[in-house]
């Protein structure tokens, strides 16, 4: 009996050593050893996760494995055991995009007919179907501040001084990052969107956020005990000015207060309503569209488009065309397009100009980047969905120029103008914000699953200060990268 009891233990102990087995690795390429980004690792018929942008990647799971196979486009398929699979690095022999003697065809179609049944089928191919997607999404930003300066010119209020714009110029933290991880449940209608977070993450640092509330704090308090609640405030930059009146500002404060004690209550969260917006916007940005940034389709007479051969994705064929902008176009890049029914399978773009460019009275917006890749796969029996997306944006802001704060009582006897803050603000930050989102499973539903799917709007990330490895144990997700890593808050 003791002996079937120890027998049970050792089977049952070596059963759950086997799932909960993590295996590891990075994919490069043989000839110049460099990571390969994006690959697809498939341990399983359906099943598979997408090495991060520096090749890595790793998955739990174990249940019918017996090779692991992984895909990249422009490369040959590599199967392997996963026994081999230790941190290893795992190397992929390039293949090269094949221009003749692939694919055969009756009467090949002209680069024109290709984008014309593309575009044709745009509606067809990425019709609005109700789905459900198991998912993870990562956002990442990254602020720096090359230039913040505050130069008082005049200041009737004693406590407003160069000291305290000093201080405040040193608080302000010169580089920031905050990075957000969150694994789910989307489903997806024409006209709504639901979501599950099954697991959540922020990585960030607290302390720039409690130095910059004790500042907000003491400023205000200057400001209560230096103006009449029944003045007013004129606000002048430049050429501009604008009155307001001082008791709707402590209106408003009160407001603002209200509010976050709102926030701070355990029932509430803006965790899920923010990750919605996150995709819902990401949604919006595709190019089948009614008004798509990539506008690649909505504005093709913009575009040049030039068929470079042909490849295969899966065990599909497709078309590998170019763009490149002919007039007034903002993106470059590839489009896979699969030769059976001319569905768009990946398109990788980057911009090649800035896309907005404000600078109007010492105030400028740049939006300097706005490159990434989207993949589709077709559900069964169904359209194409999305199955991953990356995108990194990159933006600029500047100010330069004065800012004049003058207090004013007209219920005062004398002289109006109570008090008087002159200074020059300059200012420029740049930041990345990438957003990398992979599907692991989609599948169609039926409008009334979808009418039961129930959110919890209470649902919260787990903040870190710094990254736990633990935090995703036994969890399929996409690798972080090295500054995930090795992000650390400065109070460590």
């Amino acid at each position: 009996m003791l002996l079937r009891i120890l027998s049970i233990s050792l089977i049952f102990a070596f059963s759950f050593q086997l799932q909960a087995q993590t295996y590891t690795g990075q994919v490069a390429d043989v000839n110049t050893r460099q990571p390969i980004p994006y690959a697809t690792i498939e341990y399983a018929p359906d099943k598979g996760v997408i090495a991060n942008d520096e090749g890595r990647f790793s998955f739990s799971d174990t249940i019918g494995m017996d090779s692991v196979y992984i895909n990249c486009m422009g490369y040959e398929r590599r199967g392997i055991s996963p026994n081999s699979l230790s941190d290893s690095l795992i190397l992929l022999k390039p293949k090269p995009i094949e221009l003749t003697g692939v694919y055969l065809f009756d009467n090949p179609l002209t680069i024109e007919e290709i984008m014309g049944k593309t575009r044709e089928n745009l509606d067809v191919n990425y019709r609005h179907v109700p789905l459900h997607q198991q998912f993870f999404l990562r956002e990442s930003s990254r602020h720096s501040l090359h230039k913040f300066d505050i130069d008082i010119k005049k200041s009737t209020i004693q406590e407003i001084d160069k000291p305290l714009m000093d201080s405040i110029v040193s608080i302000v933290p010169r580089e920031s990052a905050y990075y957000t991880e969150t694994l789910g449940d989307f489903y997806r209608t024409k006209d709504a969107y639901k979501l599950r977070v099954t697991k959540a993450a922020e990585l960030y640092d607290k302390s720039n956020d409690g130095s910059l509330e004790g500042l907000g704090e003491r400023l205000e308090a200057i400001f209560k005990e230096n103006v009449k609640p029944d003045s007013y405030l004129k606000f002048k930059s430049g050429i501009f000015s604008q009155k307001v009146q001082i008791d709707s500002i402590m209106e408003e404060n009160e407001e603002a207060a209200e509010i976050e004690e709102e926030i701070k209550k355990p029932e509430r969260s803006y965790f899920l309503s923010g990750r919605k917006h996150v995709l819902d916007d990401m949604i919006d940005q595709l190019f089948y569209q009614e008004d798509p940034k990539l506008d690649v389709f909505t504005k093709m007479n913009r575009y040049r488009f030039s068929l470079l051969g042909y490849t295969d994705i899966g065990n599909e064929g497709v078309y590998v065309v170019a763009f490149e902008p002919k007039r007034r176009a903002d993106y470059k890049g590839r489009l896979f397009i699969n030769i059976e029914d001319f569905g768009i399978m990946r398109i990788d773009f980057q911009n090649v100009k800035r896309l907005r460019n404000f600078n109007l009275f010492g105030i400028t917006y740049r939006e300097t980047a706005y490159k990434g890749t989207f993949s589709f796969s077709r559900v069964p029996d169904g359209p194409y969905a999305l199955k991953f997306l990356e995108i990194l944006i990159g933006r600029e802001m500047g100010v330069d120029r004065p800012l004049k704060v003058v207090e004013k009582n007209k219920n005062v006897k004398g002289r109006r103008k109570q008090n008087e803050l002159a200074l020059d603000l300059t200012l420029l930050d740049r930041n990345f914000d990438k957003i990398e989102f992979v599907v692991f499973d989609t599948s169609r539903i039926d409008p009334a699953a979808f009418k039961a799917v129930k959110e919890d709007s209470t649902v919260r990330a787990t903040y870190m200060p710094s990254y736990d490895p633990e935090f995703w144990k036994g969890y399929t997700i996409m690798e972080p990268n090295s500054a995930i890593r090795e992000f650390k808050a400065s109070d460590l």
